[in-house]
C-alpha cells in the first residue's frame, strides 16, 4: 500500500460528513457484507476489503464516491483513510451499495456510469426494505462497453445470483435480509460467529462437566472396588488363619490319638 502525503488529507479528504448509514437496517447490511468478506479473504494480503471509504477516481480533483462495501483484488490488504485509483493502481472489482431514502436514486442513475468508468467488474445494489428497488437485489457485470444483468438461478430450493468476481453467491433470505455464500452455506454475521462461539463454548462447558462427572464416577467406583479386594483379602486372610488353626487342631488330635495308643499298650490286662 502506498504512503500518503501530508497534501493529500487538503487535496482528498478523508470524510465528507455524511453518516455511514441511514437506518438500521441499512447499517447491518453494511456491517455484514464487508465484516463476511473481509473474514472471508482474511487469509489474503492482495484482496482489499472495505466500506464507506472515499475513492477519489480522478487525479487533482475531488471526484469521488463512497461505495458502502467493496473488494479489490491485487490491492494489498490494509487499513486505509482514503482510495485514490491512481495510486492503488485499479478499481475494485466488486462494489455494493445499500439503498437509503438520500442516496437510492444516485445510486440507480449515476453511479452505473460512474462505477464503469473507473472500471468496477461488477456492481451491485440492495435495498434492506425493498421500499426503492425491484427487485430488491440487483447486480450487474461488465460487458463490452456497458453493463449485463446477473441472473438468478435456483438451487435447492434458493434462488442464487453468482458473483464472479468474488467467486461466491449472493441471496436474500426469508426476511430480505442479504447472504453471501459460499459452496452452499451462508457467511455468518459477526452477532451470528458471537452466538456460535457462545454456542461451542457452553458445549465445552457441558463436556467438561460431564467429563469431571464421570471422572469421580470412575473414582468412586475405583474406590468400592479397592474396599472390596481390601475386604476380599482381608477374609482371604482369615480364612488361611482358620485353616491354620484347623491344621494345627488335627496335628494336636492327632498326637493325642498316638499318646492315647501308646498308653493303652502299657495297661495290663485285667484279671477276670
Amino acid at each position: 500500500m502506498k504512503a500518503f502525503a501530508a497534501e493529500d488529507e487538503e487535496l482528498y479528504p478523508s470524510g465528507d460528513g455524511q453518516p455511514m448509514a441511514e437506518s438500521a437496517a441499512q447499517r447491518q447490511a453494511i456491517y455484514y457484507v464487508v465484516g463476511a468478506l473481509d473474514r472471508f479473504f482474511g487469509e489474503r494480503e492482495d484482496v482489499c476489503v472495505g466500506g464507506d471509504l472515499l475513492m477519489y477516481y480522478v487525479e487533482g480533483t475531488r471526484a469521488c464516491v463512497a461505495p458502502d462495501a467493496f473488494v479489490a483484488f491485487g490491492v494489498p490488504r490494509g487499513l486505509r483513510d482514503r482510495y485514490l485509483l491512481w495510486r492503488e493502481g485499479k478499481a475494485p472489482d466488486f462494489v455494493m451499495e445499500v439503498a437509503s431514502t438520500s442516496t437510492w436514486e444516485h445510486d440507480r442513475d449515476e453511479k452505473p456510469g460512474i462505477y464503469a468508468g473507473m472500471g468496477v467488474s461488477e456492481y451491485w445494489r440492495y435495498d434492506p426494505k425493498g421500499t426503492f428497488f425491484r427487485p430488491r437485489l440487483q447486480g450487474v457485470r461488465r460487458a463490452g462497453g456497458g453493463w449485463r444483468p446477473v441472473e438468478a438461478r435456483l438451487e435447492g430450493g434458493l434462488k442464487l445470483f453468482r458473483s464472479e468476481a468474488l467467486g461466491l453467491d449472493l441471496r436474500l433470505d426469508d426476511d430480505g435480509r442479504i447472504r453471501l455464500c459460499a459452496d452452499g452455506k451462508d457467511l455468518p454475521s459477526d452477532t451470528e460467529l458471537q452466538a456460535r462461539t457462545e454456542d461451542q463454548q457452553a458445549t465445552i462447558e457441558e463436556l467438561r462437566a460431564r467429563e469431571e462427572e464421570q471422572q469421580a464416577t470412575i473414582e468412586d467406583q475405583q474406590a468400592t472396588i479397592e474396599d472390596q479386594q481390601a475386604r476380599i483379602e482381608d477374609q482371604q486372610a482369615r480364612a488361611e488363619d482358620q485353616q491354620a488353626r484347623i491344621e494345627e487342631q488335627q496335628a494336636e488330635n492327632l498326637e493325642l490319638r498316638e499318646r492315647i495308643k501308646a498308653l493303652s499298650g502299657q495297661v495290663p490286662p485285667q484279671v477276670p
